[in-house]
């Protein structure tokens, strides 16, 4: 039996509530590596292509490391808020969408300057080869991504907050070589993870599902 508590959600709340967390993560509040263990335990019983299990994690703590991570984050989200393809800047001619893109572009540039004060990052792996293999990548990425979203949903069932996060990945090398993670294993997200402040979640808006359904033929 789970020595941590487990929220009372159903599957379609807790496939529904569980959000990319940025300002409402709790920086403050420590994360019991055994807690990440144990959401990471569930993330295993992931699929992966042919059973390989290919993935390996990475969880980030040491403070000193958090704050290298966090400053390579820092930068590249800088750049990307700069960018035309930024989340602040789409929608700008929907006046519907166009404030949501805005609060998401301040939460974003929040998490840039917060990232390494997360108390737990986790990066998810794969190994690849020295370099990825050409054309389809499905089944590779595919063999991880269930995997690293499980390790989300076990968290928030465990009142712990996620952000899927892959800005990093522009500087992909500089990170591997500071946290050591050996030639040939690719990572795949940033996933910070830490406690979350206020009550809960609820759905966020979305299109309705028959504008984004194709029966038979698109």
């Amino acid at each position: 039996m789970t020595p941590y508590p487990v929220l009372d959600l159903t599957p379609d709340e807790l496939l529904t509530t569980t959000r990319t967390v940025r300002k409402r993560l709790d920086l403050t509040r420590p994360v019991p590596l055994d807690l990440v263990k144990e959401c990471l335990q569930i993330a295993l019983q992931a699929p992966s292509g042919s059973n390989r299990q290919g993935w390996q994690w990475m969880v980030v703590t040491d403070p000193a490391l958090r704050a290298a991570v966090g400053q390579i984050y820092k930068e590249v989200t800088d750049e990307y808020l700069a960018s035309h393809g930024s989340a602040a800047k789409l929608f700008a001619d929907d006046p519907d969408r166009a404030p949501i893109q805005q609060r998401v572009g301040t939460s974003v540039a929040w998490l840039g300057e917060h990232m390494g004060e997360v108390p737990v990052l986790l990066i998810p792996c794969i190994k690849a080869g020295k370099t990825l293999p050409e054309g389809n990548q499905a089944a590779l990425w595919g063999s991880l991504l269930p995997a690293a979203w499980s390790y989300a949903l076990a968290a928030r069932a465990r009142g712990l907050g996620t952000a899927w996060t892959t800005l990093h990945l522009q500087r992909e090398a500089e990170v591997a070589e500071l946290l050591g993670i050996p030639a040939g294993f690719h990572q795949a997200a940033l996933i910070p993870t830490a406690y979350f402040t206020g009550e809960t979640f609820k759905p966020a808006a979305r299109e309705p599902v028959d504008n984004v359904l194709h029966v038979d033929r698109w």
